[in-house]
């Protein structure tokens, strides 16, 4: 059996860059050594290279390859781990398809359309029983009259950044006097916003994977957090939340979240492994699409890992799958 190249890809542009760094050891761990030989590949504004245990030997951009030892080394598949910019945007994805390289992830169109969350509400929210909370788009080169936004939607309001992650710039506001603080917090990271109403429910998250040709739904995951909002303290702070999965759902709900959830990969065209969080309104169990995470977190603790294992699933298989679907198609 010949042993595969596999270019591990973290790091990335943005807040995220010790996330993805964290996601890549873990999914390292995981692949199988007989079947992979793992380069972790860290990328920065400055700098692609492979972080070996000396200064790091750069990346040939030309092709993709890496030189060591007066060898060239080249890739069978890239493994991408970043979180925002550019590995979860489509920009990775179409360098990589031009090359012919193979990847983990949704295709360049996809990647991009469903870091944009106005961009990805669009398209989900005709979907039989998915709801979507009411927002307005703003944009940073535009007039912010907050009259305009108090007046068009009802609080709380979510503030977040259109194209981001981990909750980074995101506020909660309650009234009028805390919008200009959240708007300019939120314009701090990104130059189109998104503010929303907020939905009173319990908070989910599952994962979504085509493995072996076949789309699986993972077990559920609802998040408790102590804190007002899922936000970056309450995601990657011990004890800020509670995570139980699989959630205590009875069985005809789990079946209806994963119709909708299949339905919302399918409509999207994602490919490989994608994670959708959602709320279930308070008092009707209503489905609310909150958003589409096309590369979500791999650290041990992170919610698709904790789901495959409560599926009975091998992290290694679950993994191996990924990289040989996407070779094989």
């Amino acid at each position: 059996m010949t042993t595969k190249n596999i270019a591990l890809i973290a790091g990335g542009f943005t807040g995220e860059y010790e996330v993805s760094i964290n996601s890549a050891k873990n999914i390292a761990a995981n692949l199988n050594p007989d079947k992979y030989r793992v380069y972790t590949i860290l990328i920065n504004r400055n700098r692609w290279y492979f972080a070996n245990d000396g200064a790091g030997v750069d990346i040939d951009k030309n092709d993709f390859s890496l030189l060591m030892d007066g060898k060239k080394v080249n890739f069978d598949f890239a493994f991408i781990t970043i979180h925002g910019t550019p590995g979860e945007d489509g920009k990775l994805q179409g360098y990589f398809d031009m090359l012919g390289i193979p990847y983990n992830t949704c295709d360049a169109t996809t990647s991009a359309i469903t870091m944009n969350k106005a961009y990805t509400k669009a398209i989900v929210e005709s979907i039989h029983g998915l709801h979507t909370a009411r927002s307005l788009r703003l944009f940073q080169r535009d007039m912010h009259d907050v009259a305009i936004v108090a007046a068009s939607l009802h609080f709380p309001l979510f503030i977040k950044p259109n194209n981001g992650g981990s909750s980074v710039g995101m506020s909660k506001v309650y009234n009028v006097a805390g919008l200009p603080e959240a708007l300019q917090k939120a314009f701090h990271e990104d130059d189109q916003i998104l503010v929303e109403e907020f939905i009173k429910g319990r908070e989910f998250s599952v994962g979504v994977a085509r493995l072996n040709g076949k789309i699986i739904v993972l077990p559920v995951t609802e998040i408790i957090s102590s804190k007002d909002f899922f936000d970056y303290e309450a995601k990657y702070s011990p004890g800020v939340t509670e995570e139980v999965t699989p959630a205590n759902l009875p069985a005809e709900k789990i079946d209806q979240i994963a119709g909708i959830v299949t339905e919302v990969y399918l409509r999207l065209n994602c490919k490989g492994m994608a994670r959708i969080d959602f709320i279930l309104l308070e008092g009707t169990e209503d489905f609310y699409f909150i958003e589409v995470n096309t590369t979500p977190g791999q650290s041990a603790a992170s919610l698709i890992p904790q789901q495959v294992r409560a599926a009975g699933m091998d992290l290694m298989e679950f993994y191996g799958e990924l990289v040989e679907g996407a070779i094989r198609h």
